[in-house]
């Protein structure tokens, strides 16, 4: 398994990947709107956010991540200062357990530290707890001060890891 950028004939599908991983989540609230975040993979390059897919040993796109690379990006959440963000992790459900998941969140601490950044931050829903044992894993604390309600039913749990 390799971690790449996202190549625009991929958009779609990273796009699909990512709506189905969110929808297959149990507890999941649908949002119309924030299932069009969570599929338009050109609005985020466009944005400045690195997308990165993991792609198997056939070369099929198994999951991605985006990286907000600053907090002037749009697709930044709140965090501490001196932190970047990664959003919309997501694995193809047919795939989960394969260690995507964990490449991705490997790449994004990896590039977090070459940018200099003191600390890498996600945001995450309670019902999202198989991420949060990845997390956990790869040291990433449970940051309260950082949580927040963007829409009513979705809290969203925050998770630092320092860097």
């Amino acid at each position: 398994m390799i971690v790449r950028p996202v190549r625009p004939d991929e958009y779609e599908r990273l796009g699909e990947i990512t709506v189905a991983a969110y929808h297959a989540l149990p507890g999941h609230v649908h949002e119309p709107e924030y299932d069009e975040e969570l599929r338009d993979t050109a609005a985020k390059v466009a944005a400045g956010c690195e997308v990165m897919v993991a792609v198997g040993d056939d070369g099929r796109v198994l999951g991605g991540v985006c990286f907000v690379p600053s907090a002037d990006n749009p697709f930044h959440e709140t965090a501490e200062p001196g932190a970047v963000t990664f959003r919309h992790l997501a694995v193809d459900p047919a795939a989960q357990g394969a260690g995507a998941g964990t490449a991705l969140v490997m790449w994004c601490v990896d590039r977090a530290r070459q940018l200099g950044a003191t600390a890498l931050a996600i945001h995450s829903t309670p019902w999202m707890t198989g991420a949060h044992r990845l997390y956990e894993r790869f040291g990433f604390a449970r940051d309260p001060g950082h949580d927040w309600v963007p829409v009513p039913d979705v809290p969203l749990l925050a998770f630092t890891k320092p860097l």
